[in-house]
């Protein structure tokens, strides 16, 4: 059995982002790129599966959308231990584009599980890994919180209201994971990085998919108001600018 792992180039969350002059897009100049969270995490689980040699479980490999400078971001998800790694080159044009040339990437290849991010830290859409499975015409499970195998089939939980759900599932299925999928991410050792150098990356041109969104512009949040200071003797001007200004209550 195969396990793809799909992840996403996002700023480091200590980055601060700042608009291109004329709010089309991100100074891209300085920033510090990551492999998304959720991704990493998936990774982390879908390595741990591959080194417990009851799941059956022969290979990792990753797969990225983007053009060659996220590269870097690849040999990292190589260097925690992915045996080999794809890249889409083309830059990410939305979401939908992402899942279509995700998918189209698959197809070429059998993978056996496909596991998304349930979002990534940049855009938080929460859509790709359903439209992956949707244009593959498989089975997606959401918000999972777990994958292990019984008897060598998968077996997943998720998160529910109230509770857990735990459901078996035919291969090929997209496991679509949240927080919860692996304690901490995994860290690349020294011997990991030295390897990384030498993994293949298969780089695969774009099929012709047109978005179906477009940034129009990027506007910053407005900025704080100034702190107000209410006398703890007068909880009447509290309650007041916590209704008329503030509106919650």
């Amino acid at each position: 059995m195969k396990i793809l792992v799909c992840i996403s180039n996002v700023p480091d969350t200590t980055t601060k982002i700042k608009i291109a002059e004329g709010n089309a897009s991100i100074d891209t100049a300085g920033i510090q790129w990551v492999i998304n969270p959720w991704d990493e995490l998936s990774l982390t689980r879908a390595l741990e599966l591959r080194d417990d040699q009851s799941t059956g479980i022969k290979s990792v490999t990753v797969a990225h959308v983007g053009p060659a400078i996220s590269e870097p971001t690849i040999r990292k998800a190589l260097a925690i231990g992915a045996d080999d790694a794809i890249r889409v080159n083309a830059e990410s044009a939305d979401a939908y584009f992402v899942a279509e040339q995700l998918a189209e990437a698959i197809k070429k290849e059998q993978f056996d599980i496909i596991m998304c991010g349930i979002e990534s830290s940049d855009y938080n859409g929460s859509v790709v890994g359903g439209m992956v499975a949707e244009f593959l015409g498989i089975p997606s499970v959401s918000a999972a919180s777990a994958i292990n195998f019984e008897g060598g089939v998968p077996v997943i939980t998720r998160d529910i209201d109230g509770g857990k759900e735990i459901i078996n599932v035919p291969v090929p299925f997209v496991a679509i994971v949240q927080k919860g999928i692996a304690k901490e991410p995994r860290i690349a050792a020294m011997r990991g990085i030295m390897m990384a150098r030498t993994k293949p990356i298969k780089t695969l041109e774009p099929v012709a998919i047109e978005p179906l969104t477009q940034i129009v512009s990027f506007e910053k949040p407005a900025p704080r108001s100034a702190c107000k200071f209410v006398d703890a003797a007068n909880p009447g001007q509290l309650i007041d600018l916590l209704r008329n200004e503030a509106k919650v209550i």
